[in-house]
C-alpha cells in the first residue's frame, strides 16, 4: 500500500466548519467520526482542481479558493491495517451566500449517501467529537 494523497476544504460559518459525518471503524474506534469535505486527488489533477471537482460532486455546489493552509501528513492504523495519507488543507467558500444557512447537506459519494453538517471547532477541541485527518483540530483552532 502506498500513501493517498488528498485534499480537504475547510467552510466555516461561526467558528463552526462543514463536516461529512460517517461512521464505522477509524483509528480511534468504532462510531461516528467527521471529516471535511474532499477526497483523493487523481493523477495529473492538481490539488485545487481535485478540491472544485469534490465539491461539486459530493454536494452539487460551487466553491472559491481563498487560500493554501497547510500539507498534513496523516499515518494511522484500522484493526492491524496501516494507512498514510499527505492531505493539502484549503480554507474554500461556497458561492451560493443562501448555503451558509443551509443547516444540512446530502453527499453523494457513488452509491454511498451521508451528510454534512456544521459542527463547532470547539466539540472537536474538547474530544466530543472526532474529526479527521489526525492533526486538523489543533489547526482549525488556529484558523477559525
Amino acid at each position: 500500500m502506498y500513501p493517498r494523497a488528498n485534499v480537504l476544504g475547510i467552510v466555516t460559518r461561526n467558528k463552526r466548519i462543514l463536516v461529512e459525518e460517517q461512521t464505522g471503524k477509524h483509528s480511534k474506534g468504532t462510531g461516528f467520526y467527521y471529516r471535511p469535505i474532499g477526497g483523493t486527488i487523481e493523477l495529473g489533477e492538481h490539488s485545487q482542481e481535485t478540491l472544485i471537482r469534490e465539491f461539486q460532486e459530493e454536494l452539487g455546489v460551487q466553491i472559491t479558493i481563498k487560500s493554501h493552509v497547510k500539507c498534513i501528513e496523516n499515518i494511522y492504523k484500522i484493526d492491524e491495517n496501516i494507512g498514510h495519507e499527505i492531505t493539502q488543507i484549503y480554507l474554500v467558500d461556497l458561492n451560493n451566500p443562501n448555503l451558509y444557512e443551509q443547516e444540512r447537506f446530502e453527499v453523494n459519494e457513488g452509491e454511498k449517501i451521508t451528510y454534512a453538517q456544521w459542527i463547532s471547532v470547539t466539540d472537536f477541541e474538547l474530544g466530543q467529537r472526532i474529526l479527521y485527518p489526525n492533526g486538523l483540530t489543533e489547526l482549525l483552532i488556529d484558523i477559525t
